[in-house]
């Protein structure tokens, strides 16, 4: 998975990481909801990359 990322992707996860922690910090529920909302939008984005791939022929790629 690291492979894929690349340098910046994982600059991104850590920084998204650290993120929480920061919010965590303050309050466990609203940090709590914020990862469900980044989950969420990746899962969205991994759905939405999967049918474009889908869409061009190319769907053994995930």
């Amino acid at each position: 998975m690291l492979k894929r990322l690349g340098a910046t992707g994982i600059v991104g996860l850590l920084a998204i990481l650290g993120g929480i922690a920061l919010i965590a910090y303050e309050s466990l529920v609203i940090a709590g909801g914020i990862a469900l909302v980044l989950a969420g939008i990746g899962l969205v984005v991994r759905a939405l990359v999967s049918s474009l791939i889908n869409s061009m022929g190319m769907g053994g790629m995930f």
